[in-house]
């Protein structure tokens, strides 16, 4: 589950936001390690854009500004800062939803190794021993998912692939796991996925 960090100063828009978070799949934060952050500007004490600044000295987690402010200027200055995106309020739900969803796969790594099995997203292609196998849209975002959690439920894998624009329902997964299954004992990883009952699948 993706963490995203709200730094947010009025109570009411920060709960607002953390619940449109949990509902989409995401995990809300408000401080640690995460993949993306929802900053407004205008805070007590240093202002988004100076938060920005700083934290580009040190990380590239990428920053959404969620603002009132809304001159030319102001949208300029977020990206001159090291902004990835400026949305002003009150903001669109699905918009905000949207924009996120492409910054956070846009800035997801392109190869991923788990114990010896290797995913490249780019080239749907997984490798392991010295062999490797081409996937599917589909298999190669399983396999990610599963790769990233270990353990992932029917319905986390479903809604991933909802989310990332490839309808499925249970019996598409099911034939998908299978396919991911028999390309993995191809290439001598037949083993790796195991199905945890009345759960979903683990790595």
């Amino acid at each position: 589950m993706k963490r995203i960090k709200i730094i947010e100063d009025d109570e009411a828009i920060r709960t607002e936001l953390k619940t449109l978070l949990m509902t989409n799949g995401y995990q809300p934060v408000e401080d640690g390690e995460c993949e993306l952050i929802l900053m407004d500007v205008n805070l007590p004490g240093e202002s988004g854009f100076t938060l920005c600044r700083k934290l580009r000295q040190t990380s590239d987690t990428p920053v959404i500004f969620l603002t009132a402010r809304d001159t030319p200027e102001d949208e300029l200055l977020a990206f001159g800062v090291g902004g990835d995106d400026f949305i002003r309020k009150p903001y669109n739900s699905a918009v905000l939803l949207a924009r996120i969803g492409r910054i956070l796969k846009s800035s997801a790594p392109e190869a991923l190794t788990v114990r010896g099995l290797t995913l490249d997203m780019p080239g749907m292609k997984v490798s392991f021993g010295g062999r490797s196998a081409e996937l599917t849209k589909n298999e190669a975002r399983i396999l990610w998912c599963l790769m990233q959690k270990e353990l992932c439920t029917r319905d986390e894998l479903i809604e991933d692939l909802w989310t990332n624009g490839m309808y499925v329902d249970g019996n598409t997964l099911y034939v998908n796991i299978a396919r991911l299954r028999e390309k993995l004992g191809m290439i001598g990883a037949s083993e790796l996925i195991r199905t945890v009952r009345g759960v979903g699948y683990r790595l």
